[in-house]
């Protein structure tokens, strides 16, 4: 069992940074893979940054180039840079975690881009 807690989402103006915070009970050093997912209101989620424990990280085309995914095995962190941030990100992000077949999930945080 893999719990995760979100923290960092804000109230931020457009063209601004935050970064989110994703502390797991145990040691992501036993994942397949960790990532983000968003869901914005009347929307379906949809996946943002996925990670995993070996290979390359993929991005979605909305965010590829202003968010960076990136983990601290050691402290069993995933973080999620997000710059230049715009009105369109505004959803409530999820950090999961891939172990064999099973998914894990957080309970959110909120990101609000507006002016």
């Amino acid at each position: 069992q893999v719990q995760l807690v979100e923290s960092g989402g804000a109230l931020v103006q457009p063209g601004g940074s935050l970064r989110l915070s994703c502390a797991a009970s145990g040691s992501i050093a036993n994942t397949d893979a960790m990532g983000w997912e968003r869901q914005a209101p009347g929307k379906q989620r949809e996946l943002v940054a996925h990670m995993p424990m070996v290979g390359s990280t993929h991005y979605s085309d909305s965010v590829k180039g202003r968010f960076t995914i990136s983990r601290d095995v050691a402290k069993n962190m995933v973080y999620l840079q997000m710059n230049n941030l715009k009105p369109e990100d505004t959803a409530i992000y999820y950090c999961y975690a891939h172990r064999g077949v099973s998914e894990y999930w957080g309970q959110g945080t909120q990101v609000t881009v507006s002016s």
